[in-house]
């Protein structure tokens, strides 16, 4: 049995895809579809995604980032928003930013505007599965080296006025949050950071779940940005 396909993952996940690329689109659904995934929408411009997302409800957005009408980054944001728990709209999904390159500055921004980490369409069908599922569980997913070099980059262009507002961010937080904060931001999932800290799933669990509430972060995604600007994690560490 495909061990993609166990436990948590019986569960159907449901995809919006959304690229300008009509071809793109019909790979990735295939994709998706040969990996056991439910494709409920597509949409071919960022506006188009709003509306689709809001419709069909998926579990997962499959962005694009540069589109007509709306770029991806301003779509993440406007989904994000438009379908945020609440009494009329109890569900909000995941964005996964599908991208054909690693643009630093677009990537990151993405990030901020809630997306949930990004992989690129030249990416193995079994990876872009995989990554759809991965998100869907709350993980961020950020390639580690990757990562680290892409915000190094962006955030070494936003000076020092930027480090000092997100170290007020981090003020809240405990030496211990602050410990987890880097862990997340090296990639770990909440079993790795129970593994390294000696302490339980459950409890590092509640330790992220702190973190994003003192810090206003909807995503984990957002932590790492948070660690990078702030200057708590560094490029190289």
């Amino acid at each position: 049995m495909d061990p993609d396909r166990d436990g948590p993952d019986l569960v159907t996940i449901s995809v919006l895809v959304v690229d300008d690329q009509p071809l793109v689109r019909l790979a990735v659904r295939d994709i998706l579809v040969d990996g056991g995934l439910l494709v409920v929408g597509e949409a071919s411009d960022g506006r188009a995604a709003v509306r689709a997302a809001i419709e069909t409800a998926p579990d997962v957005v499959l962005m694009d980032i540069r589109m007509p009408e709306l770029d991806g980054i301003a779509a993440t944001a406007l989904i994000r928003a438009n379908t945020d728990a609440s009494a009329d709209a109890p569900h909000r999904p995941r964005v996964l930013v599908l991208t054909t390159f690693e643009d630093d500055e677009n990537v990151v921004a993405a990030l901020r505007a809630g997306a949930s980490g990004f992989i690129g369409k030249g990416a193995e069908p079994d990876e872009i599965v995989r990554a759809v599922r991965t998100v869907h569980q709350g993980e961020a997913l950020l390639s580690s080296s990757a990562t680290r070099a892409l915000i190094a980059r962006a955030v070494g262009r936003g000076g020092a006025r930027r480090s000092e507002r997100w170290e007020a961010a981090l003020a809240p937080l405990t030496p211990r949050e602050r410990e987890v904060l880097e862990l997340v931001a090296e990639g770990l999932t909440n079993q790795d950071i129970a593994a390294r800290l000696t302490i339980s799933p459950h409890t590092a669990k509640t330790h992220v779940n702190r973190i994003m509430t003192k810090v206003a972060a909807s995503d984990r995604a957002q932590l790492v940005i948070l660690a990078y600007e702030s200057g708590l994690v560094t490029a190289g560490e």
